[in-house]
């Protein structure tokens, strides 16, 4: 891959006017769209076709599914008929979960003759704390090894990878062989910028440079100046890297 096709846009603003002034910009300049909640909940599923009518050929739908196993396979039939690229689930909502997720959305792309999405677990947010792991949630094991578990998981029950923070990457690569198994980092922060509301973060080379695929990053690019002028900096970030 080129530098910037390892950049996952974060499309989290609240209008689909926005959202596609984004991508008609960024387009050729970073390799995925992610849409979540803030879009979804503002304007629609019907967004998605829209982003894609203006060049997001690739859309991460970050859905983050999170209930009983059958309203998950409901969820997932329907996220099959979009066309994104990848889902997420999130790996605490336990392994019949996630395999119900992975199997029921190959089923449905096979019987549809559709792509099938990249099912991604969500490890642990990238605003959690150990303290508040230990503290809020009551989680006995340390964060990293706690992400590591929710990785491994992820693994056994068919998901492609995982999201995890920047700080757990090296952790999982070295507890999962599969060079195919996604990571895919968010809380990165290009050198200089604000951490906000991340708790664990790296810079893009770093990041890159301990084993992962792709990085979501959103309001150092869709909040900048220039988005594309930032997305150029951290495809160079990138490559340095590389």
């Amino acid at each position: 891959m080129e530098p910037g096709e390892r950049i996952i846009c974060a499309i989290d603003v609240n209008t689909a006017e926005r959202a596609i002034h984004l991508v008609e910009r960024l387009r050729g300049h970073v390799g995925v769209f992610k849409i979540g909640l803030e879009l979804i909940m503002a304007e629609g599923i019907g967004v998605v076709e829209r982003l894609r009518d203006a060049g997001a050929d690739k859309i991460f739908f970050d859905a983050k599914l999170h209930d009983i196993p059958n309203t998950v396979a409901g969820a997932m039939r329907g996220i099959v008929h979009l066309g994104a690229w990848c889902v997420t689930v999130h790996t605490t909502g336990g392994s019949q979960m996630m395999q119900t997720a992975t199997q029921t959305a190959r089923c449905e792309a096979n019987k549809l003759n559709l792509p099938c999405p990249k099912i991604l677990g969500v490890t642990v947010l990238t605003s959690i704390s150990e303290e508040i792991l230990c503290s809020e949630l009551s989680v006995g094991k340390s964060l990293p090894n706690f992400v590591m578990q929710l990785a491994q998981s992820a693994q056994t029950s068919g998901c492609d990878g995982v999201i995890a923070s920047p700080q757990e990457i090296s952790l999982i690569r070295a507890a999962i062989s599969d060079p195919n198994f996604f990571i895919i980092t968010p809380g990165v922060r290009p050198a200089g910028s604000e951490r906000g509301d991340q708790a664990r973060t790296m810079t893009p080379a770093e990041a890159i440079q301990c084993g992962a695929n792709y990085l979501v990053i959103g309001r150092p690019i869709v909040a900048a100046p220039s988005p594309v002028d930032a997305a150029k900096r951290i495809a160079d970030e990138i490559a340095d890297a590389l």
